[in-house]
């Protein structure tokens, strides 16, 4: 058995988990708007733009998200989504594409004694990440 991360966004899902996919790597798998809904309904409250459920696969996990519109939205605490990049080029990268416009960046990178390169950031969607790049501190 393996955990699913599942994110609720604000009315911006589809954008957020193109970004996510173009990012990180990962492929996107599925998608139903309320625009594909079979009767009214089945709907979600709101435009035939909003995503249903959605469906991203980054490496051999799946990360699933949806729109949460209006009082329905809630903004995310208490997780975060961690990352491992394979290199501190890959670090870099996915660091700049999270951190532009950020809502928040609770750690710069930097090392840490458990990894050669670490941050915490809050991204422009609203989704807590950390990334952790062990390098030659990777245990065991």
């Amino acid at each position: 058995m393996e955990p699913t991360i599942y994110l609720y966004f604000n009315g911006n899902c589809l954008e957020a988990m193109n970004f996510y996919a173009e990012t990180l790597g990962g492929e996107i798998t599925g998608v139903f708007q309320n625009s594909n809904a079979p009767d009214p309904e089945s709907r979600m409250p709101g435009g035939d733009d909003l995503v249903m459920n959605m469906a991203m696969k980054l490496g051999n996990a799946m990360v699933m998200a949806s729109d949460a519109p209006g009082e329905w939205y809630t903004k995310p605490q208490g997780f975060s989504i961690s990352v491992s990049p394979a290199s501190t080029d890959e670090f870099d990268r996915i660091y700049a594409a999270l951190s532009k416009d950020a809502q928040n960046v609770a750690m710069q990178p930097g090392e840490t004694f458990w990894a050669e390169r670490f941050a915490m950031v809050t991204d422009r969607f609203g989704t807590p990440w950390m990334l952790n790049y062990t390098g030659s501190k990777a245990m065991g």
